[in-house]
């Protein structure tokens, strides 16, 4: 583990908590902070990961998804987003992608930029309606995370790898979902 990602994250604990109301305020206060900060450069903003579906447990940390005409354009803009608050960590092992991070103790937001048009955005999106649209794989994700919770020792690779089959394999059948909604409302 590089020394950047160690120092980010040596910090967090993994731990699961019942769905909770306030992380849809929690991102509503924050995509209107993210607004104010980079202006005209967003396109749009996203709540994702397991605090966006109703229901899910997840780790008490609100993902957020931006899309920005220009992920240059929020390099050039570090200091003011420093200055409020948040953590910078450039495309931190992802490319094309701008990872910000808001608290340190606790972590509070994740942050992902990338250009509108990326297929990461697709992804995470298809993802997110995919488990709000099938409760089934949504409970079956909750009993997966709560159980490598218990079993990691607070590591957040352990935790990651233990998800990591059943997030790729979901993604791919969420994609296919989204496809297929998508020419059926086109009538194709």
């Amino acid at each position: 583990m590089s020394f950047l990602y160690s120092k980010n994250i040596c910090h967090q604990h993994v731990v699961i908590v019942d769905y909770d109301q306030r992380w849809i305020e929690s991102y509503q206060r924050e995509s209107e902070n993210l607004k104010e900060i980079l202006g005209t450069i967003v396109i749009a903003i996203h709540h994702i990961g397991s605090t966006s579906v109703k229901g899910l447990a997840a780790k008490p940390v609100v993902d957020i998804l931006l899309e920005v005409s220009s992920v240059i354009e929020i390099d050039n803009i570090q200091a003011a987003i420093r200055n409020r608050g948040y953590q910078f960590w450039g495309e931190y092992g992802i490319t094309g992608r701008r990872y910000l991070t808001k608290g340190t103790d606790p972590r509070t937001h994740h942050i992902h930029s990338y250009k509108a048009g990326d297929k990461e955005i697709d992804r995470h999106l298809a993802y997110r309606d995919y488990l709000r649209t099938h409760p089934t794989v949504a409970a079956e994700y909750e009993s997966l995370k709560r159980r490598v919770a218990s079993q990691c020792n607070h590591d957040i690779e352990k935790y990651c790898a233990g998800k990591d089959a059943f997030i790729k394999h979901h993604e791919q059948l969420a994609l296919k979902y989204a496809a297929t909604l998508k020419s059926k409302s086109s009538g194709e």
